[in-house]
């Protein structure tokens, strides 16, 4: 950078409360250096946007970029395009003429056009107009592309080789209020992640309202407090899972319009529920007719060039960080979101190939300190997650910022202040790969407990995870959901509740439910849910492309399966529910880590202590246990508040409810009480002492 913080040696840089980072882990004592010079980079970054302007208008950049309607009728246009030698603006006002419209050239690569308003003051371009940017290259060639800045593109029908075109969003009425107030943080985050397009049960894209109307309902009813909307920034290509950005303003107009979108946020929050982006700034899509991609003419503007502004596998395009311009940009598109739609959080994508200059391809972290303080970081990205952090979290302190980073960098989810990157979670993509390799290569009767538990509880102390058995990315075409793991082709055969016993069946609900507490209560700090798999949704997701003829067949949830009450997945439903509101009671992801008592190899048995509950898992495929001895700290007389072998949920009711356990005191396991217990094969309980 070369600001006058970084032009210092590191040690002289004061970072205000990196002792107790320090204090809290010793091992990152030797990288002190290094924690001083990424604070002193992002000092220079945030001084010099102090020095331009101010914080404010820096990260509000929408409000003079892109296409602007003025009181008097006029509109201002704004654009960043260092590598053009013209822009003109066309589109069906003004008969799509190329070259009337001329950009004038300010400093730093910026152009600017004002057009007057009509004789009767009316704005010339109107509402819906479609209108592209022509960019003139120093070769002399005339390219048509849209602007960055765009807010609402439209996809033309179905046609290859046609592209999205722009078209101006300023409507005069039916213009959305939002009526409702937003929702405090959860302190105990249950994540809904969805996907409103395949929210429906039909062979379409679903929209906005259809969620609206049919999805938050169920989503209360299930007891998660937060939603995860993916894809909402608009992707030409819908199997990309909104995956690969084309416009980073505008909403998906696949769903509907943007006042659509505003309805669905404002009426969530008059549910109570807490709304989270799926935000992609790690890389964007490498398309030119409809994308950022080569906006100027170049191949750099937003993005390095050569080799250095290419995903080795993603085959997109990948931002320049230390790029004042792509600041100004990425910064602001979050405050867009948060700003015009209403959003409360981000869960930022990619972070692992953000923080890393092999982008993370090939590359195995082994825990080693020297890996995330190395050369192999790309510093710039990093700062850049500094910056978003800490202006999201001083201008929205009620604000969560989740990292999708499997490389585990240590402080991610520590403030700026304590020189880290200012998250609130990462998530942990070590669960989800540990089911779902038990599920595909282990025999039950070799499960190793105290790997399990190693998994799950493998975090670093005070940086929050959102624990999880299996997001999208475990159910994309290419693997399988955990129900479809657990029991497969039986699914269509033998989920009627009159089907002939299945021993597969019998397996595959107990272990479901098994694997979905263990992973909530023990794994994080937070849990997140894919739409859908909470009743154990069969098969994989798989979008309308050209390998599947285009088909919706897997691109959609078959709400039919849970809602027909003669089918078994309304069991999974129900044991999904009575966990989340029985976390909603006891708040155990707002809890310390719990402690866990027994891992027992040969017996299968894992038990542990959190939010002032008892959970005891017999992972046994065989074994029953009568009078089974467990430690435990709590005192007094334990009652079962859940038992996965409920009738409700599936089970063979092998154990009354209404029993009272009294613990006796005498150490066991390490502590101080113990009680015994009847524990049946593939069976999870939860005991507290008060209901």
């Amino acid at each position: 950078m070369g600001g006058k913080h970084s032009k210092m040696d590191p040690m002289d840089v004061e970072v205000p409360e990196l002792q107790k980072q320090l204090d809290r882990d010793s091992y990152l004592k030797p990288y002190e250096r290094e924690f001083k010079r990424r604070y002193a980079c992002f000092l220079d970054y945030l001084e010099r946007v102090k020095d331009e302007s101010n914080l404010e208008s820096f990260t509000t950049a929408y409000k003079t970029f892109g296409l602007h309607f003025n009181n008097d009728g006029s509109v201002y246009c704004l654009e960043w395009a260092p590598g053009a030698k013209q822009l003109y603006l066309t589109g069906d006002f003004n008969g799509w003429n190329r070259e009337n419209y001329p950009y004038k050239k300010l400093e730093y690569g910026k152009w600017e056009l004002t057009i007057p308003p009509n004789s009767d003051g009316t704005p010339v371009i109107k509402h819906l107009s479609e209108i592209k940017i022509v960019v003139e290259s120093h070769h002399g060639e005339k390219m048509d592309r849209l602007s960055p800045w765009a807010t609402y593109v439209v996809q033309p029908p179905r046609e290859e080789g046609v592209t999205f075109k722009q078209k101006v969003w300023n409507p005069s009425d039916h213009v959305y209020q939002f009526k409702y107030p937003k929702v405090p943080k959860p302190s105990s985050l249950r994540i809904y992640e969805c996907h409103v397009g395949i929210a429906t049960s039909e062979y379409k894209v679903g929209t906005y309202q259809e969620f609206k109307d049919n999805m938050l309902d169920r989503i209360l009813e299930l007891g998660y407090n937060t939603i995860q909307i993916m894809a909402i920034m608009e992707h030409a290509y819908y199997a990309s899972f909104g995956y690969q950005v084309t416009s980073f303003y505008a909403a998906s107009s696949r769903f509907g319009t943007p006042e659509d979108l505003k309805e669905l946020v404002d009426v969530a929050h008059s549910k109570g529920l807490y709304v989270m982006l799926d935000v992609v700034h790690s890389h964007a899509s490498k398309n030119v007719l409809d994308g950022l991609n080569q906006f100027d003419s170049t191949d750099a503007g937003y993005f390095h060039s050569g080799p250095n502004g290419s995903h080795p596998l993603w085959d997109s395009r990948l931002f320049n960080y230390s790029e004042y311009e792509v600041l100004r940009f990425l910064l602001s598109n979050l405050r867009w979101y948060i700003e015009e739609y209403n959003f409360d959080g981000f869960r930022f994508d990619g972070v692992t190939s953000m923080l890393y200059h092999s982008r993370g391809a090939g590359q195995g972290f082994s825990g080693h300190y020297d890996e995330y303080f190395g050369l192999n970081v790309d510093s710039d990205a990093l700062i850049y997650l500094m910056l978003a952090n800490y202006m999201l979290h001083t201008f929205y302190p009620n604000c969560i910022t989740i990292a999708e980073d499997v490389s585990g960098m240590p402080s991610s989810c520590r403030p700026v202040s304590e020189g880290g990157l200012g998250f609130d979670y990462r998530l942990g993509m070590a669960i989800p790969d540990m089911w779902i390799k038990l599920l595909k290569e282990v025999k039950d009767d070799d499960w190793n407990m105290g790997d399990i538990v190693h998994t799950l509880t493998n975090r670093r102390w005070m940086e929050k995870t959102v624990s999880y058995a299996e997001s999208h990315d475990q159910a994309l075409v290419g693997d399988k959901t955990v129900a479809f793991w657990l029991m497969d082709k039986e699914m269509y055969t033998h989920m009627a509740v009159s089907s002939d016993p299945s021993l597969i069946i019998d397996r595959g609900i107990a272990l479901h439910k098994m694997i979905r507490l263990i992973t909530n209560s023990l794994g994080g700090e937070a849990y997140l849910n894919f739409i859908g798999n909470e009743f154990g949704h069969p098969e994989w997701l798989d979008f309308p492309r050209d390998g599947n003829n285009s088909s919706y067949h897997y691109a959609r949830r078959q709400w039919n399966l849970v809602d027909d009450e003669s089918l078994k997945y309304k069991y999974l439903n129900n044991f999904d529910k009575s966990m989340n509101h029985l976390e909603n009671k006891y708040g155990w992801l707002n809890d310390n880590p719990g402690y866990v008592s027994l891992k027992h190899e040969d017996d299968k048995i894992i038990a542990f202590e959190r939010g002032g509950l008892l959970f005891v898992f017999n992972f046994h495929p065989t074994k029953s246990f009568t009078e089974y001895k467990i430690g435990l700290n709590l005192s007094g007389s334990l009652k079962i508040v859940l038992n996965s072998d409920n009738s409700e949920y599936g089970g063979h009711s092998r154990i009354d409810n209404n029993i009272t356990y009294p613990t006796i005191n005498g150490d066991w396991s390490g502590r101080q009480n113990h009680i015994f217990l009847y524990l049946p094969t593939r069976t999870a309980l939860v005991f507290s002492t008060s209901n």
